[in-house]
């Protein structure tokens, strides 16, 4: 019976739209053309979305979205520093989708290049997600336990850094600029919550993402002069004679300060792109008015 009533629907179909001047055929190329339509209008928002990950399993999530020239604004993800707010938006919205979470999962700062770091919650959801002035203020690193939340950093040149707890499941992203890195904002988060979030160094899992290459990045002598006050730095500097500049490997003094907070140097991962060489890269040093990589981390792990 069951099969009766299908078939007689269908019968019944193909009689209405051959009194109307339409075949079945017609109707299943209108069907097949409106899909077709939307599938194409996908793979375009699909396809001009460009994301590496880091890391892309069931507890954890990570990595960075690159520049395409196709995308709004050129894949641009920060409202602090876009011509159209709107597009940007839709290029958040767009990474939200392709990661199966809601834009109301994520959480923004307002970096300073300080070493500020915050620890979050779920009930900080959505902050600086649609506007920069709900943005948490003066902040360069967050960290979370909750499941379900999207860290987000933003960066063009500077070191972002990405932190998983393999154990616990604390996650955390840090922006690290070179003014970051001389006021030691890695080390102190590292330190911060191996020793007041009892993480166990063996258990860090550490990525520095891609960012502007010591080949790129010359400084006059006064930034010299900070790093060098460091201690540990003068391995990561070499002076230019032919341009009076000094050369500086910011990814490499970032990777020490790992170190330096116990972490194992197998357990740091460094991504050598150079944003500044690089057509998939946002570059400060090549354009004052350029887009920005977006940086994230989920622990998806609900347990």
């Amino acid at each position: 019976m069951h099969s009766q009533h299908r078939q007689f629907n269908i019968n019944s179909t193909v009689r209405l739209f051959n009194a109307a001047g339409l075949s079945f055929f017609t109707l299943n190329l209108f069907h097949i053309a409106v899909l077709l339509f939307w599938l194409i209008l996908y793979l375009k928002k699909v396809m001009t979305l460009k994301v590496k990950f880091y890391a892309n399993n069931t507890n954890f999530v990570s990595g960075i979205t690159l520049k395409e020239l196709a995308a709004p604004e050129e894949n641009n993800m920060a409202l602090h520093a876009c011509k159209n707010p709107e597009a940007v938006l839709s290029n958040r919205k767009s990474l939200a989708e392709f990661l199966d979470v809601s834009l109301d999962d994520f959480i923004c700062t307002q970096q300073t290049h300080s070493a500020n770091f915050r620890r979050v919650d779920r009930h900080r959801k959505g902050r600086g997600a649609y506007t920069v002035e709900t943005a948490i203020s003066d902040t360069d690193g967050l960290y979370t336990f909750d499941p379900g939340i999207v860290l987000c950093s933003f960066a063009a040149d500077c070191a972002p850094v990405i932190i998983h707890d393999k154990t616990t499941g604390l996650i955390g992203v840090i922006h690290s600029g070179w003014q970051g890195t001389v006021k030691e904002i890695t080390l102190k988060f590292l330190k911060h919550i191996i020793s007041i979030e009892q993480c166990n160094p063996t258990d860090l899992e550490i990525q520095i993402g891609a960012s502007i290459s010591q080949q790129q990045f010359e400084v006059d002598q006064d930034v010299y002069l900070k790093f060098e006050t460091l201690g540990y730095a003068n391995e990561f500097m070499y002076f230019n004679s032919a341009t009076n500049k000094y050369h500086i490997d910011n990814q490499a003094t970032v990777k020490k300060q790992c170190e330096l907070a116990g972490i194992p140097s197998s357990q740091i991962l460094v991504d050598s792109t150079c944003t500044f060489l690089n057509s998939d890269g946002f570059s400060y040093r090549q354009d004052r008015k350029c887009g920005r990589h977006l940086i994230f981390a989920i622990n998806k792990n609900t347990q």
